[in-house]
């Protein structure tokens, strides 16, 4: 397996991206083993940093992503998740995590 740089708690960011539109839906944390379960199932596993315990993208919600490919980022400290998104990715409730615009007045 390529050197993956974890951070002081263990994890690496995980980036779900949709297989048809290329959209980015989400980012979540994975752990090593998150990321043998989700390359072992082909179903996105993630690590909760709230709850500490693993989960399984659509376990309770029902909306699943299948893994259709996995890359390490060149630096090794970023997973692109290539998915089958079933239904929205957000807890919200929308298609993407990635919703609300910013700008450089949001910061003044």
């Amino acid at each position: 397996m390529p050197e993956i740089h974890y951070n002081a708690d263990g994890l690496v960011p995980a980036i779900a991206q949709d297989e048809d539109t290329r959209e980015v839906l989400m980012l979540a944390w994975m752990n090593e083993e998150a990321l043998r379960r989700t390359l072992a199932t082909g179903k996105a596993t993630y690590w909760s940093r709230s709850r500490q315990e693993y989960w399984v993208k659509g376990e309770t919600s029902g909306h699943h992503q299948a893994v259709v490919d996995a890359a390490l980022d060149c630096d090794g400290d970023a997973i692109l998740l290539t998915v089958r998104q079933t239904g929205a990715a957000c807890h919200t409730g929308n298609r993407t995590c990635f919703f609300t615009d910013l700008t450089a007045q949001d910061l003044t």
